[in-house]
């Protein structure tokens, strides 16, 4: 992998916002903050066009976030008056958290893949509750003093469940409405179900979203009982992007790389390596929770040091390791509960 966002590595090295670039004619990279996070900024992409501005994941809502895509724009020689579509390659809200904003003073349309329109927080608690949630962690043998910890409660998450319904649904291999630049959509489910990466073949350039870094891995997590199997989804989608190996990687967070196919190739190994550890955890604990499978885990922090979200994250992603290799036969579920895995 080779680093081409030079300026953006170098503000990465000093935990500081990176400038906001011309990265292609008539393609802009702004960085939006995101408040209290490692991840520190959303690397949003404005392209310039006759028919006006299509915004990539204008970032979280928040007064910086507000004044940084502002100033960005106008770094670009544009405004926000002139935004006429943003397209959000997946609902986080360090993506999607800024496109109603956007909508309310430019009249853009919001647009994303079908799949992900159902993963909205608005959908997705309608039906699900405090008390179903704390049900879920006790399920997968979370402490009883840890599920009461790591219990959502959507009543508390009012900024996430005001996040925007789309006006249009954009499909794998749908081409934006630009006439300056062909920028063709392409369905990388795996982060999230409806997860979108953009491709413009004649600047030689991939946005690649949350689905490849060049630093992180991205959290590939089951979150609820009808999630299905995200990992073996992810890592398709993997195979999928590796052969745009010829383009460079325009990410949402860190910094533009080269080098797709090895990316992608590193990241299919990384799960591959994660399968072996769960896999020698289970020979060696017998039936086991997914709680417990993940403590034993190697964590770049150490579990011990995964606190809030952080440790449910590290649940959610063990959980869908343990679903791949459901799919792959090399564990199954047992009756009762909580649910424990054996090989």
């Amino acid at each position: 992998m080779i680093v081409t966002g030079s300026a953006q590595h170098e503000a990465w090295q000093r935990r500081v916002l990176p400038p906001v670039e011309r990265v292609r004619p008539d393609v802009w990279s702004i960085p939006v903050p995101i408040p209290d996070s490692p991840l520190r900024y959303t690397l949003s992409y404005a392209f310039l066009d006759d028919t006006g501005v299509v915004l990539v994941d204008p970032g979280w809502d928040t007064g910086d976030g507000r004044a940084a895509l502002t100033a960005g724009l106008r770094t670009a020689g544009t405004d926000l008056g002139d935004v006429a579509g943003v397209v959000v390659t997946h609902v986080h809200p360090d993506h999607h958290g800024l496109s109603g904003w956007v909508r309310e003073r430019s009249g853009a349309w919001i647009g994303m893949h079908p799949a992900e329109a159902r993963t909205l927080p608005s959908r997705v608690w309608r039906e699900r509750g405090a008390d179903t949630d704390r049900a879920w962690l006790l399920g997968h043998g979370a402490p009883e003093a840890e599920a009461a910890a790591l219990t959502v409660d959507p009543r508390q998450i009012p900024e996430m469940l005001g996040m925007v319904e789309p006006d249009r649904a954009i499909e794998d291999g749908d081409l934006l409405p630009l006439a300056r630049h062909e920028v063709r959509a392409v369905w990388t489910p795996g982060h999230t179900p409806g997860h979108l990466c953009l491709h413009e073949a004649g600047a030689g350039i991939l946005l690649t979203g949350d689905h490849l870094l060049p630093r992180i891995s991205p959290n590939i997590g089951v979150h609820a009982g009808n999630d299905g199997d995200p990992l073996s989804a992810y890592l398709a989608s993997l195979e999928q992007t590796g052969k745009f190996g010829a383009d460079e990687a325009l990410p949402a967070h860190e910094y533009r790389f080269r080098g797709i196919d090895d990316r992608a190739a590193d990241l299919i190994r990384h799960h591959d390596e994660r399968g072996r550890e769960i896999l020698a955890i289970l020979h060696r604990l017998g039936p086991a929770t997914a709680w417990d499978i993940a403590a034993g885990l190697t964590w770049s922090r150490g579990w011990a040091a995964l606190r809030g979200m952080m440790r449910r994250m590290a649940l959610a992603e063990t959980l869908a390791h343990l679903r791949y290799l459901v799919t792959t036969g090399a564990v199954r579920p047992a009756e009762g509960a909580p649910i424990r895995w054996r090989v």
